[in-house]
Parts: structure tokens; C-alpha cells; sequence
């Protein structure tokens, strides 16, 4: 019998340095809650890290001195996200205002306007909303795109795919 062949599976969307760059550097960082969505989309955009994961850091995880991050991935596996100096930047400028967005009791990193932690979902809002404001064409943009992104750039910057599996998780 003859094999039928492979059907190729559709490359997800990758964004491009300059609407990555437009992207990150849409928040207005002179509001705190600017501030927040600035250290979260570099967060996203460095890390590769999924909107859960990023959702579910907690301030204690993260070493800003060492740039890394621990997260808590699919099948709460544990693993160190690595921080770029931009992120690293965004967070130290976040960490500095988040008291002003409803004075979180909890030590969940990123929160909504009110304090509390935002889930999967807002993240998912955050990256939407930056996306119609500066790539009104791209509306398939997500925080996995971001991801996808991340592991795109850093293979064309001549990483070697294992490694850049190892940074996914």
C-alpha cells in the first residue's frame, strides 16, 4: 500500500523585529498600569513563557540580579525562564509602582488594577489590546505568538534548536 504523504502543519504567525518592537513599546509606562503591561509583554516577548506561566509567577520566583525566573509549566512542571536586560529593566520599573494597583496582599507578580493577580485570560487581553493598537492588520496575535516569536528570533539568531527547546520547556 502506498503512504499518503505528510500533510505539512501550518507554521504558526511570527511577528517581526520592528512590530515586536511596537508591540512592547506600546504601553504608556507613565501610568503604573502601563508599567505593568510593558514588563509583561517584554516578560512574554524574552522569556518565551506561556500566558499561564507568566500569570502564575509569583515575586519571590523571580531573581532580577541573575535575570531568571522560576515558572510552573504544563503538568506543573518546574522550570527557569531566562530574562533579557529589557525585561529585567520593565519588571525593576513595574515592581516599583505595583503597591499603587490596589495595594496587592498576595505576592502573585503580575496584578490587575484592583491588586488582584490576573489570570490566563487577562494576559491574553493585555497582548490583544497592544496588538489592535500597533499591528491593526495582525488580529491572530496572542502571547503564543509572542512565544513562538521568541523561539523564532533566537533560531535565526543561530541558537541551536535543542537549546531553544530546553528555554520552551
Amino acid at each position: 500500500p502506498v503512504k499518503a504523504p505528510k500533510l505539512g502543519r501550518e507554521l504558526p504567525d511570527v511577528l517581526s523585529i520592528p512590530e515586536v518592537t511596537a508591540l512592547v513599546e506600546a504601553p504608556d509606562v507613565s501610568t503604573p498600569l502601563g508599567t505593568r503591561d510593558r514588563a509583561l509583554l517584554e516578560t512574554l516577548y524574552s522569556s518565551g513563557v506561556r500566558a499561564s506561566e507568566a500569570a502564575g509567577v509569583k515575586i519571590p520566583d523571580v531573581d532580577l540580579g541573575q535575570g531568571v525566573m522560576r515558572v510552573l509549566g504544563k503538568r506543573k512542571k518546574e522550570r527557569i525562564a531566562h530574562l533579557g536586560s529589557y525585561a529585567v529593566k520593565a519588571l525593576r520599573d513595574y515592581l516599583a509602582v505595583r503597591p499603587a494597583l490596589g495595594r496587592p496582599s498576595h505576592d502573585i507578580l503580575f496584578v490587575n488594577a484592583h491588586g488582584g493577580p490576573l489570570t490566563t485570560r487577562s494576559v491574553q487581553r493585555v497582548v490583544e489590546r497592544y496588538v489592535r493598537q500597533v499591528l491593526p492588520g495582525r488580529n491572530e496575535v496572542s502571547p503564543h505568538t509572542l512565544r513562538h516569536t521568541f523561539a523564532t528570533h533566537l533560531l535565526d539568531a543561530g541558537a541551536d534548536l535543542r537549546v531553544v527547546q530546553e528555554l520552551l520547556g
